[in-house]
Parts: C-alpha cells; sequence; structure tokens
C-alpha cells in the first residue's frame, strides 16, 4: 500500500507539473499577446465628420495626436480609404489623417452646378480642413489626384509642410504619356470629346486597369478594390462630378513649372514611391522629381498605380524611414 501510495502521489506530482507548464505555455503564446502597434485594438481608426466650408467632410484619423502628422491625399476614383493598409500599419508611431474629398467617399457631394469641382477649390476645402483640425505642420502624402491637390496646399502655406510624399503623382508633363493624348482633346475641345471620355472614365475595365495595370500577378489583387469603385462612379451625380474634375486638370499641367520652380527652390525633403506598372503615368517621372530636388529619395516598386494594394509593408517601412 506505501508503495502504491507513493506511485500515485509521483504521478499526481507529474500531471501537476505538467498543467502548470501548460497554463505557463497559454498564458504565454495564448491570452498575453505581443502588442501588435499596427493593429486596430491598439491604435483604433476613428471615423469623423468635420464642417469645412459649410459642407461635411469625412476623415480617417488614427495615432497619437502628439505624434509627427501625417497628412494622407488620395487619388481617383478612391477615397479615404485608400490609406487603410498605412493606417494598420503606421498608427504606432505616426498620427494619420486622411480626409475624403467634396464629391468623393463619405464627405457631402454638392450639385456641380453649385459647387465648382476644380483642383483650387478642392485645395482651398482641403487647406481649411486642415486649420478646422489644428494641423500647423504634417508631412503631405499625395497620390495621384492628391498631388495636384497637395502641391497647392503646400505652396498656399509652405511653413506648414515638414515634408512630402509622393505616390504616383505627376508634376511634369512628360510623365503624362501617349494614354493622356484622348484626355488632352477633351480639354481642347469639351463638346465634342465628353462622350467618349465619360464612358471610358466609367467603365468597368478602365476602373480595374487603374489597379492592375500591366502587372503580370494579377492575383495579388483583390478585385473588391476596382468593384467597388466602379459603383462609386456609377452614382447619380458622379458622372458630372469627375467630368468637371477631368476637365480641369488642365490647370494642373499648367501648374507644373511652378510647382518645379518651388521644388528647387526650397529643397523639401522628397520620398517618391512608384508603381513600375502604373498605366496612367510615365516610369520616367520619378526621376523628373530627382532632377528637382537633389537629395530626393526615389523607390520603383513592383506595384501598379494604386501601389499600397500589393506593397503596403514595403511602403510602411520606407515612410517609417523617412519621417523624421
Amino acid at each position: 500500500m506505501t508503495t502504491g501510495r507513493h506511485v500515485v502521489t509521483r504521478i499526481s506530482a507529474t500531471i501537476a507539473i505538467a498543467f502548470v507548464a501548460f497554463v505557463a505555455f497559454l498564458t504565454t503564446n495564448v491570452f498575453a499577446t505581443t502588442p501588435n502597434k499596427g493593429s486596430p485594438v491598439t491604435n483604433p481608426v476613428f471615423y469623423r465628420t468635420v464642417k469645412v466650408d459649410g459642407f461635411s467632410i469625412f476623415y480617417r484619423e488614427a495615432g497619437p495626436k502628439t505624434a509627427p502628422t501625417i497628412l494622407l491625399l488620395h487619388g481617383l476614383p478612391s477615397s479615404s480609404r485608400m490609406f487603410e493598409p498605412l493606417f494598420a500599419r503606421l498608427a504606432d508611431r505616426f498620427h494619420l489623417v486622411a480626409p475624403d474629398y467634396p464629391g468623393f467617399g463619405h464627405s457631402d457631394w454638392p450639385d456641380p452646378k453649385t459647387f465648382a469641382y476644380t483642383f483650387d477649390h478642392l485645395a482651398s476645402v482641403t487647406t481649411h480642413f486642415t486649420e478646422a483640425l489644428g494641423l500647423s505642420k504634417y508631412t503631405l502624402y499625395m497620390q495621384d489626384y492628391g498631388g495636384p491637390v497637395g502641391f497647392r496646399v503646400a505652396l498656399a502655406h509652405p511653413d506648414r509642410v515638414q515634408a512630402l510624399i509622393v505616390q504616383d503623382a505627376v508634376a511634369h508633363n512628360e510623365g503624362l504619356g501617349a494614354i493622356w493624348k484622348t484626355r488632352r482633346a477633351f480639354w481642347a475641345d469639351r463638346a465634342a470629346n465628353e462622350a467618349a471620355l465619360r464612358t471610358n472614365l466609367l467603365s468597368l475595365a478602365t476602373t480595374r486597369t487603374r489597379h492592375v495595370g500591366s502587372d503580370p500577378n494579377v492575383e495579388r489583387y483583390d478585385p473588391d478594390a476596382w468593384t467597388d469603385e466602379f459603383r462609386f462612379l456609377n452614382q447619380p451625380g458622379q458622372a458630372d462630378i469627375q467630368s468637371d474634375l477631368f476637365f480641369d486638370y488642365r490647370t494642373n499641367v499648367e501648374s507644373y513649372p511652378k510647382w518645379q520652380a518651388w521644388m528647387r527652390r526650397t529643397q523639401p525633403r522628397l520620398l517618391v514611391l512608384w508603381g513600375r506598372y502604373d498605366p496612367s503615368f510615365e516610369l520616367s517621372e520619378p526621376e523628373a522629381f530627382r532632377r528637382d530636388v537633389k537629395n530626393a529619395e526615389v523607390h520603383v516598386l513592383d506595384a501598379g498605380h494604386f501601389a499600397l494594394d500589393t506593397a503596403a509593408d514595403e511602403i510602411a517601412e520606407l515612410v517609417r524611414a523617412f519621417v523624421k
């Protein structure tokens, strides 16, 4: 009987030790998670609106307000939603703010009969948006339409801009390649070319091509990106809004020399990120920026026009290293 009790005692002790070890394993590996600094639990994204010039402007915001601010300006036909991959990866270190322009996303869509859809106007609303939020210093992150909006914001208040990040946004005429021939015809004669432009601009095929471009690895792209944008473009009123903005794009080309002169004169800190498969703009454009800003940091990525579709990790690391 004594021997039996010893055996039972040893077995019980072994089971107890094993149980303690198992609990310790669970505590370390399951229940006590290592803080994921990019997770929405640790750094939640807030979805807010603010009144600017009488309109409701929607924006996404995350990260500590005491951290360096990055103002993220989206392109066509996207919205602040395009920056979600960066919010997930950078909110631990930066204060991220991404608005939707009037006529885009969840901001108000005022009637083109009463609201001038021009890049001057979008830039003015964006400037007033930053003032409404009290953003006095920020890095400008500009993608596509974010370029002409952002450069106008920067030139209006250069003292507020600490650095520039350009992701597939053009500031040189040569950056607009052969695909822009028909678009230039639209600028020269709107009445004669508007029907054809709208058919192309609002089509599902064109919306998809903006994302995938010439990338052979099409399986890397989430089709929700272009199907959601296609539905957005075909909402009532969007054809008029986007047609007006596209016609006003000619003022951006006229402004390129002014933006280039400002960059050459001020030599801002500049990070250029470019998708090599971008069908909208020429691959020579990144080096054109380096002609203006000699210390520009330039990276051509295996990505398309919306490089965050497939290169979010790489872009996040480049931004982390660049923004001080």
